[in-house]
């Protein structure tokens, strides 16, 4: 993986297939004795910049888990997930992991994740805010990603006033705001119509390429599959197929 020192907001993103974000060997085992679970076992992956990545597989294979270990959401039982800037992320202190989070990964969820009683700005603003970035920045970028994601006619309106897929445009605007150059989305599409699925997915596939973006999606849909330029899959929380 590629050396680095820092990240400022305007920085310079790896070039293209540049290794991001790796994980080696991951293991995440959940309860103890007779109800212990291992929800993945041995799982290694290297996520590319520019590079949208599918995780694939049936319900209870392992795919938010593993989403959960890249993201930092979640510590493995053992195995690493390593950072391009030579820090191993699972090792890093919470606040550390914290700030990773804040900085350099976008989520983006199946269920939207919205606040209800805030305007689709408000809610992309959130990770700003936490960010502590000035007012009038704050304006403006959430001004781009909302434009970015064709909803700059509707920055004013709440979630409930808004289509599911509307809802799910508001947050991929959120998980770009900060400008990570990770994103993690777990089933971003598995609440949508097929049409509007699919605009969903052009739109994730077309920011992953134009922004030089390390994307990890995991999906059922075969579209969505059929345009990844890789595919992990997993069974039973291992991988199946090549390293």
């Amino acid at each position: 993986m590629s050396e680095r020192t820092s990240y400022p907001d305007e920085r310079t993103r790896p070039a293209t297939g540049v290794t991001v974000l790796a994980a080696r060997d991951l293991h995440r085992t959940f309860g103890t004795g007779a109800t212990e679970v291992h929800a993945l076992a041995g799982v290694s992956l290297e996520v590319p910049a520019g590079r949208l990545t599918v995780v694939r597989g049936p319900s209870g294979s392992g795919k938010t888990t593993l989403l959960n270990l890249l993201g930092g959401l979640d510590r493995p039982t053992s195995g690493e997930v390593l950072l391009d800037d030579g820090r191993v992320l699972s090792a890093l202190p919470e606040q550390e992991v914290l700030a990773v989070r804040r900085e350099r990964i976008g989520y983006v969820f199946q269920s939207f994740g919205l606040v209800p009683v805030l305007s689709a700005a408000e809610n992309v603003e959130v990770p700003l805010r936490l960010q502590r970035v000035a007012p009038g920045e704050r304006a403006a970028r959430v001004a781009e990603a909302l434009e970015l994601v064709g909803l700059a006619r509707h920055v004013g309106q709440r979630p409930y006033e808004l289509s599911g897929g509307q809802q799910q445009r508001v947050g991929i605007a959120r998980a770009l705001v900060a400008r990570p150059d990770i994103l993690i989305a777990d089933e971003p599409t598995g609440q949508l119509d097929s049409e509007t699925a699919g605009t969903i997915m052009d739109l994730l596939v077309d920011l992953t390429h134009s922004r030089g973006i390390a994307s990890v999606v995991s999906t059922h849909d075969p579209v969505l599959i059929g345009r990844a330029d890789q595919v992990l899959e997993l069974h039973d929380g291992r991988r199946r197929g090549p390293a």
